[in-house]
């Protein structure tokens, strides 16, 4: 009973090489494929996976694009260029109608095949209209479905989507490849401690610009994310000034005088009718990042004593990689 209960729970299963086949006969008899064309690049299919080992996904899309066109040229396009693959699928293009008519399990296949290919190639922002609308239940692969869609919610830092998708990979960790199961665990234990704001997100964020900038990318969506980096520096510097600000005031009040003569060398207590001694007004004075040029132009001692509040009293390797990247932004110009 308490197995019939877990099963029951789990939101996925793994096919085997039978199962898909079938689903891929299947489909391709619901495409309008001749039937001894589908029985026969089934057949193939099959004994791709046994005596081959082939990748269950390649030797699918391989099947398919021998009896559809639309697949044949995605198959094509991607081999050459996966960003030009990606953007025959957006609903603007020509092909796409073409690709959606196509039976649900082809198509599911087809999204988490080429979505898995742009993931291995860091192309997260690319991959994620590709493969974010999956139905799991329907790709002959349903654990790299979820593996690379976590894998690109991660990279992007869309914390919540990430858990969902990684957390129902795990709950059939039987069925789910290694390495897959260790590395969701891994983005899992990674990735949920993230708090917004923080200076972890910051550093994250630098990475995804250094990604960006590493791919040749230098457009909005870059501006975007380095003007965001600078908006939570700011943030993050003036909550840092505001917190040293109220630990001199109350170090000030402390330390008065009570306004009598001292007693054996001390002072004596603070009279509850007493005004405090302190010299603070009570302004935080905030840290002035620069007009919209932003942080890469502020002067080195302005910048250096920016970073010096940030990395007070925090781990080194922030303080490291917040240098490390605004080294990299003044040296790509």
């Amino acid at each position: 009973m308490a197995d019939q209960s877990l099963e029951s729970e789990q939101s996925w299963k793994a096919l085997d090489g039978e199962q898909m086949s079938a689903l891929l006969r299947g489909s391709l008899n619901d495409f309008g494929a001749p039937p001894a064309a589908s029985a026969e690049a089934s057949e193939r299919f099959r004994l791709q996976l046994e005596q081959s080992d082939q990748d269950p996904m390649d030797a699918f899309i391989e099947a398919v694009a021998g009896l559809t066109d639309a697949v044949e040229r995605l198959a094509a396009i991607a081999a050459k260029d996966p960003l030009a693959a990606a953007a025959s699928i957006d609903p603007s293009a020509a092909d796409y109608a073409e690709i959606e008519s196509l039976p649900k399990p082809i198509r599911m296949t087809v999204r988490t095949w080429l979505g898995r290919l742009l993931v291995r190639s860091r192309l997260y922002d690319e991959a994620l209209p590709v493969i974010a609308e999956v139905d799991v239940t329907e790709s002959i692969d349903p654990a790299s479905s979820l593996f690379y869609r976590g894998a690109c919610y991660h990279a992007l830092l869309m914390k919540q989507e990430a858990l969902t998708d990684l957390r129902t990979l795990l709950e059939n960790e039987e069925d789910c490849p290694v390495r897959f199961s260790r590395l969701a665990k891994l983005m899992v234990a990674d990735i949920k401690p993230l708090k917004e704001d923080s200076l972890d997100e910051i550093s994250r964020l630098m990475t995804d610009v250094t990604r960006r900038l590493d791919l040749g990318r230098s457009d909005e969506k870059v501006s975007g994310q380095e003007q965001k980096i600078i908006d939570k520096l700011t943030k993050l510097i003036d909550k840092l000034e505001e917190q040293q600000q109220q630990q001199q005031q109350q170090q000030q009040q402390g330390g008065g005088s009570s306004g009598g003569e001292p007693k054996n060398g001390q002072e004596s207590p603070m009279q509850d009718s007493q005004i405090a001694g302190g010299s603070g007004d009570g302004n935080v004075k905030k840290k002035n990042l620069g007009d919209d040029d932003g942080w890469g132009n502020l002067p080195p001692a302005e910048r250096k004593e920016a970073l010096q509040k940030i990395s007070r009293d925090l781990p080194t390797h922030y303080r490291d990689a917040i240098e490390a990247y605004f080294r990299k932004r003044a040296t790509d110009g």
